[in-house]
């Protein structure tokens, strides 16, 4: 068994590698940016919704209902006759982006640390690179990658913005793994 303070170097590291490809990943090579779509009539859609008293905070679902109602004609009519979507609404103003950055980092740590606590008990010093590498790439993309999934299952997310998000994270996850197998403890 390894203690966690005997990683902190493959922890911070990979936390950094991580955080570094992921801005080359979304604002170099750009293909995410056909992710999302301008809103057809926009200026008239948000002065709706900012008339209707549409808050941040939890998720909007659209056209409401309860699982009792879900099967009245009524809310049958309103689900075919659309559209259909759920609306995440978030702070108002400039994005805050050095906010997010900084929880995207210390995200990146905390998938980090998972992988480190986990291989730290399963694996002994010395343990082989590619063994070090599977253990930590299983769990980092776990962390990274596979949440995204579930994004498409119940949100309605195209399945090919969640293969480039489990793309994203399987890069992320191998240079977890490559950081961890590089720098294991012998």
């Amino acid at each position: 068994m390894i203690p966690l303070s005997a990683l902190w170097l493959p922890i911070l590291l990979s936390a950094v590698i991580v955080f570094f490809a992921s801005f080359i990943m979304h604002m170099v090579l750009a293909y995410h940016k056909s992710d999302y779509r301008k809103l057809p009539d926009e200026d008239r859609v948000t002065d709706a919704l900012r008339n209707a008293g549409v808050m941040r905070g939890p998720a909007y679902f659209f056209p409401y209902f309860s699982f009792k109602e879900m099967k009245s004609p009524p809310v049958i009519e309103k689900l075919k006759r659309g559209p259909v979507g759920l609306l995440t609404v978030l702070p108002s103003g400039p994005p805050a982006m050095g906010k997010n950055m900084v929880q995207w980092f210390l995200y990146c740590a905390v998938i980090s640390i998972f992988a480190a606590s986990l291989s730290g008990r399963l694996l002994m010093p010395g343990t082989a690179f590619l063994q070090v590498f599977r253990v930590v790439g299983t769990v980092a993309f776990l962390g990274y990658g596979a949440a995204h999934a579930q994004e498409s299952i119940w949100s309605g997310r195209s399945w090919v913005v969640t293969f480039k998000h489990l793309f994203d994270g399987l890069i992320y996850a191998l240079l977890t793994a490559a950081t961890f197998g590089w720098f294991w403890p012998s």
